[in-house]
């Protein structure tokens, strides 16, 4: 794994050799320019790798009215009454979406690729029950005598890859930020959403999903760390507000949201004797003067 402040281009290091499937034929889910800026960076595509796993997520950890506030990593957060920690659900989210990714890093590596890029994760109802997590991308190779020791992910198109690659910069792994908290409907929540009420902030769920968004952006932060990043470049950010009835207060609701946050740790390569990317071009104008 690249070290902070001290990333190894792809294609540097010891590493494995194996090779392409045999026959020389491989398929690509890259579109055409994505395609040739791969090739202009110094890769070869070798394949399409795929990661699913399917998770049963029934017990979440919480039981009876969370109160006010229930946030993950004890946490607290305004009007808070007491704490029911979700942390048992976003550990598997993370389970789920690491194992997925690690099964396509296997396959990346049975074909001989040292990292993945355009990778997507999905999350869909599975019919038999549960939840398929797949990950999904194309495996690349460097045209270099030495391999890494671990293939990088990425879910930079093949553009933007190769972009990142001439502006110094090199991904170290794809990473994750996910967090849910719940918040019950109390009476200041409830008195500002009847219909009877003027135009006005809901504090309440203002609070609710800024503190899982912010959140979540911490661990996502944490998680680009771990893996050897300077920074993170952010792929999608979603949002899932959920309602349920209140199982102390039938009358009443519980809200949850969840916030989920992908993206590419990205660090600097260890080797910056000339500079990065193409040099620059001369530009004449070519009007005609009157």
């Amino acid at each position: 794994m690249a070290q902070r402040g001290e990333a190894a281009l792809p294609g540097d290091g010891a590493g494995g050799t194996a090779q392409p499937r045999a026959g020389g034929s491989w398929d690509s889910a890259l579109a055409p320019g994505e395609f040739a800026a791969v090739k202009g960076a110094g890769f070869d595509p070798v394949g399409q790798v795929l990661g699913t796993a399917v998770f049963q997520l029934g017990y979440t950890g919480l039981w009876g009215c969370p109160g006010a506030w229930s946030a993950p990593g004890g946490v607290k957060a305004p009007s808070s009454r007491w704490e029911s920690s979700y942390a048992q659900l976003v550990n598997t989210l993370y389970t789920a979406r690491r194992l997925a990714l690690a099964r396509a890093v296997d396959e990346c590596r049975a074909l001989g690729g040292d990292g993945i890029v355009g990778v997507t994760l999905r999350a869909d109802e599975f019919p038999a029950g549960g939840l398929e997590f797949t990950a999904r991308g194309t495996a690349v190779r460097a045209r270099s005598r030495v391999r890494p020791r671990v293939p990088f992910t990425s879910h930079l198109g093949g553009q933007d890859f190769a972009k990142l690659l001439h502006g110094g910069w090199v991904p170290t792994g794809l990473a994750f930020g996910i967090s849910i908290a719940t918040r019950h409907d109390d009476w200041r929540t409830v008195r500002r959403v009847r219909w009877t009420a003027p135009n006005q902030e809901v504090d309440g769920y203002t609070q609710l999903i800024g503190h899982a968004r912010h959140d979540a952006r911490n661990r996502l932060a944490l998680d680009a760390a771990k893996n050897g990043g300077d920074g993170v470049v952010v792929d999608e950010a979603e949002l899932t507000v959920t309602e349920t009835e209140c199982p102390s207060f039938g009358y009443s609701r519980d809200l949850a949201a969840e916030a989920v946050f992908v993206g590419t740790s990205i660090a600097r390569y260890a080797r910056s004797g000339r500079p990065a990317g193409p040099g620059p071009l001369t530009i004449m104008r070519l009007e005609r003067e009157h």
